[in-house]
């Protein structure tokens, strides 16, 4: 076994191998970014190597830094974790040329199945069933329309090299597929370094179905059971569960033997993924194979007790696969959800900002959060916004999804969008409940998942206005305590007034809805608690302040614990399982937000002007692309607000911009018809 290894990622799969090291007695390094000096993967290794600035083509990409890292340090060995150069052949020929051992398959494999191209090629060789399509190496854009259209719409682009739903697009109709095409062509190269893609038909109500295998020197294969990733957003994966719903131990055989059939054919050792796609008939196809440690190998560990990180280590360092097929059984049901910082009522466009409050659950037996991050981190526009994976296991998927429901429940995040709340309703939507699963459940059950104007309970805006009385308090009477007269009548900050009502108001805003309060100090002063009138109607209150923003309340006799985080004038209300945001605005200074110049666009996010699609002076339509901003490693298309004329771009193609840039000079066509 190694005594030292470096791990060459960042995040929640840096630290989740850091873990198992540890726990071997193996020595760890870290690499990482001037943006990440401060992360957690950093803190948690015994080393950790500073390998250039924030963009990861100048640090984590960087094949000879990484090798110069772990020969500085004197690591024997490099764990690539997922992402990254974690299906690089190169970097595994490097460690080989410099005395390392690479924790992955062979060089040779890893090019095998790094084109998705010549990956369905060999796999057609080795017997496996393939999805309808093209996977040749022609890629003229003629001659790929030819092929979608012998194969029959709908279809499915992807890039040849990519994953993590990178440089794919489903194509409704013929007209669309040349954008289609160059907009995957784009993201392919940008991701991948290599514009390939593959057309596939695509098959309606199919489910995405993984099996994770694994190989070792000595000639040894099996198969851990499958995965079922199906529910998913812009083919990247949200909510993972093993076992498969409804799987027959004869499908499960079946997809076994053809997934080590694939690992096989390669010659593989190390940990793999063979992914399949099972149409609604049941009948399942070959689409990759995926050579590395995937992000949702936590539910297989949870339902088989083993540690696969482990076998990783054991396996790379020559010895044999520590048990036999017939070893292996399934025990129960385990779910991940992605806990990303995006926004799902915004196309689940990426968050970025300082996670001003991070409080996971409780991990215990049955609940497990794996991240990269703590409170206080950023989460920047450089990497992917994930911030945990949430793994819960119980006996039963009834139970199972109960754990879910409640860790979500006490999940605790502020200061950047996230996905936690869509989470909870997905988990609770009846065709998930009831496992009627495809890739495009999310897209099905849109009106169940999308809140459109939820109006906001009254309990939750008084939770917040209590919590400000009690932070002004508990302030009022820390400075009285060094400052005020002990004598004076405004000593005990308990709302006396001369000859006046105890009284004053509060003003939140809940999306467009402006939520007044009004305060009243009922006699006996602060400790008796407030009246509190909203919406016509008033409320005895009164509560606590407890550690990290918890709050003990109680509302005309009614108790309930919550949290309350302020982040500037954002006021974050955890209550009834789920997060709920306001904003307290200042009643003497009332000038309301605007979205910026009068018929401009601004940018949603930091990023890359990769596209100026409009032409300057021409009118479009509402919803006509404008141009493409590239963010995220995910490409996001700026449209037209309302039918108008672009009078301008403020940046050219290859500008960096901030949030909030003005991107476009825009004239709605109502401004235009008035001026004339």
């Amino acid at each position: 076994m190694f005594y030292k290894i470096l791990v060459a990622n960042r995040g929640e799969i840096a630290c989740r191998v850091i873990k198992t090291a540890h726990r071997l007695g193996i020595a760890t390094v870290a690499v990482y970014s001037e943006a990440d000096a401060g992360a957690r993967h950093v803190r948690l290794a015994d080393e950790a190597v500073l390998i250039g600035r924030a963009a990861p083509r100048e640090s984590y990409l960087i094949i000879d830094k990484i090798i110069a890292a772990a020969k500085q340090t004197g690591a024997q060995a490099v764990h690539p974790g997922s992402g990254f150069l974690s299906e690089n052949p190169e970097l595994a020929d490097a460690c080989n040329a410099n005395g390392l051992v690479f924790i992955g398959p062979p060089a040779d494999a890893i090019r095998a199945m790094g084109s998705k191209n010549s990956a369905k090629a060999l796999m057609a060789k080795a017997g496996l069933p393939l999805t309808p399509g093209y996977h040749g190496d022609e890629q003229a854009p003629d001659f790929l329309r030819e092929q979608a259209d012998w194969i029959g719409y709908p279809v499915l682009i992807k890039a040849s090299a990519g994953g993590g739903g990178k440089g794919m697009r489903v194509v409704e109709r013929p007209e669309d597929f040349e954008s289609a095409l160059a907009a995957c062509q784009r993201e392919a190269i940008s991701a991948f370094g290599d514009a390939r893609v593959l057309v596939e038909k695509f098959l309606i109500r199919a489910r995405h179905i993984e099996i994770q295998i694994f190989g070792d020197a000595h000639g040894s294969y099996l198969h851990l059971f499958e995965r079922d990733c199906s529910v998913q957003r812009r083919h990247q994966k949200v909510l993972e569960e093993a076992p498969a719903p409804g799987m027959t131990s004869e499908r499960r055989n079946a997809m076994g033997q053809a997934a080590v059939a694939a690992a096989k054919a390669v010659a593989y050792v190390g940990a793999g993924t063979v992914e399949f796609i099972v149409s609604s008939e049941g009948v399942f196809y070959f689409m990759e194979m995926n050579t590395r440690l995937q992000i949702e190998h936590p539910i297989t560990e949870m339902i088989t007790g083993l540690d696969l990180v482990e076998w990783q280590l054991r396996v790379a360092s020559g010895e044999p696969l520590p048990l036999r097929q017939e070893q292996l059984q399934i025990h129960g049901h385990a779910l991940e959800a992605r806990i990303y910082a995006e926004d799902p009522a915004k196309g689940f466009l990426p968050s970025t900002g300082r996670l001003a409050h991070l409080v996971p659950p409780a991990e215990n037996l049955h609940v497990r959060v794996d991240t990269g991050v703590d409170e206080g981190a950023e989460i920047s526009p450089f990497y992917d916004p994930m911030i945990a994976k949430l793994i819960v296991w119980d006996a039963s998927r009834e139970q199972a999804l109960a754990r879910m429901l409640q860790a979500l429940a006490r999940y605790r995040i502020a200061g950047v969008a996230n996905n936690v709340d869509f989470l909870s309703r997905l988990v609770a939507s009846p065709a998930f409940a009831r496992a009627d699963l495809d890739t495009e459940l999310i897209e099905r059950e849109r009106d169940f998942l999308f809140e459109r104007g939820a109006p906001i309970p009254r309990e939750v805006v008084l939770v917040a206005a209590l919590a400000s009385l009690l932070r002004e308090q508990a302030r009022a009477r820390r400075e009285a305590a060094v400052h005020s007269d002990p004598l004076s009548p405004w000593h005990p900050r308990d709302g006396w007034r001369l000859n006046s009502r105890a009284e004053h108001r509060l003003l939140f805003r809940a999306g467009e809805a402006e939520k007044p309060v009004r305060v009243r100090y009922i006699e006996g002063g602060y400790a008796q608690g407030y009246l509190l009138g909203l919406d016509g109607q008033e409320t005895l209150v009164r509560g606590e302040l407890g550690p990290s923003n918890t709050l003990w309340a109680e509302l005309a006799g009614l108790r309930m614990n919550a949290t309350v985080v302020v982040a500037g004038e954002r006021r974050y209300v955890f209550l009834y399982g789920r997060a709920w945001q306001l904003v307290r605005i200042d009643p003497l200074y009332h000038a309301g937000e605007g979205s910026g110049p009068e018929g401009s666009l601004l940018a949603p996010m930091p990023g890359n002007i990769i596209a100026l699609i409009a032409k300057i002076g021409s009118t479009v339509e509402k919803g006509s692309p404008l141009l493409i901003l590239e963010a995220m490693k995910m490409e996001h298309t700026i449209t037209a607000p309302t039918s108008g004329m672009v009078k301008s771009f403020r940046f050219a193609v290859g500008d960096q911009v901030g949030d909030g840039a003005e991107l476009v000079e825009f004239e709605p066509e109502t401004a235009h018809v008035a001026g004339e």
